[in-house]
């Protein structure tokens, strides 16, 4: 399937739908219409616009956590502590 931009939304939704996929459409922007779509380990953000498609996808490995010094960690950006609790893509400072 070729998408080329916001023409090709509802065939795109549609072969989601055939795959049994959920998705969440968001209007986040005032150029596009977002559509969030999850699958074990990933999650995938795509945006359509008048012209064209961009989509980003984020891999992890679902677990369930409790941790609350990593879910603060999360809340306030602070990458360098995100990198001493083994968080992949924290910044170590220095």
């Amino acid at each position: 399937m070729k998408i080329s931009g916001l023409k090709d939304l509802l065939p795109f939704l549609g072969a989601l739908r055939d795959n049994n996929i959920l998705f969440r459409i968001e209007h986040l922007r005032d150029d596009s219409i977002m559509v969030t779509f999850s699958q074990l380990y990933f999650r995938v953000e795509v945006d359509f616009f008048e012209d064209h498609v961009e989509y980003s996808y984020f891999v992890g490995d679902e677990a369930v956590l409790d941790d609350q010094e990593l879910l603060s960690a999360f809340m306030n950006h602070d990458h360098a502590r995100l990198a001493e609790l083994g968080v992949k893509g924290g910044k170590r400072a220095g």
